[in-house]
């Protein structure tokens, strides 16, 4: 019988440890749970003509490296050839690459693909310095406007024409709210009448 005792006393006194490691510890994230709100974003970016990628071979230090999307959205890459990269993710285009290697001389490639550089966006119209400008995550109208030296005495500060990257037209946007700017996008400042 105090055997018995003894070892209910030891199996209470191991959940009673247990327990307070987990209340102390606080509950575990999962893995996904805890990415950034930046690279949620990137996994979900869709690669176009100009963005820069930066990809990793493992094991194959010849193929590892910066590499630019051209302007018919595919990337050139030593030993897989020109492979489809406008449309995809960086996970898909991981995908496509492995697949391109395996074909090759690479045996059981492993490839890591992320964005390197997003490609420029446009501001035209009533802005001190209209041009092509660095996109980062996360850019509003607003943003884009202060990168261009601000609005000129003419400008209308109430709305704002935008075309999408891909897109053949401009839609009007009401400055009262902050309005997202995506890599490649078009945005005029419009003039104020009187």
């Amino acid at each position: 019988m105090q055997h018995i005792v003894r070892t209910v006393r030891s199996a209470l006194c191991a959940f009673t440890l247990v327990l307070a490691f987990v209340l102390i510890a606080g509950p575990s994230r999962p893995a996904h749970a805890q990415a950034s709100p930046q690279a949620q974003a990137s996994d979900k970016y869709i690669l176009g003509s100009n963005d820069r990628i930066r990809l990793k071979v493992y094991g194959e230090p010849d193929i590892t490296g910066e590499y630019e999307i051209d302007s018919a959205g595919q990337v050139s890459v030593p030993l897989a050839g020109h492979v489809r990269a406008a449309g995809l993710t960086t996970k898909q285009l991981e995908r496509a690459i492995t697949s391109a290697l395996a074909k090759g001389i690479v045996r059981d490639p492993r490839v890591n693909v992320e964005i390197a550089q997003y490609r420029n966006y446009y501001i035209l119209g009533e802005v001190k310095k209209s041009g092509e400008y660095p996109y980062r995550l996360g850019l509003t109208v607003m943003d884009a406007v202060a990168s261009a030296g601000g609005f000129t005495y003419r400008a209308n500060e109430n709305k704002v024409f935008l075309r999408r990257s891909g897109s053949g037209v401009e839609e009007i946007y009401a400055l009262d709210a902050p309005v997202l700017v995506y890599p490649g996008d078009n945005i005029r400042i419009p003039e104020r009448y009187f």
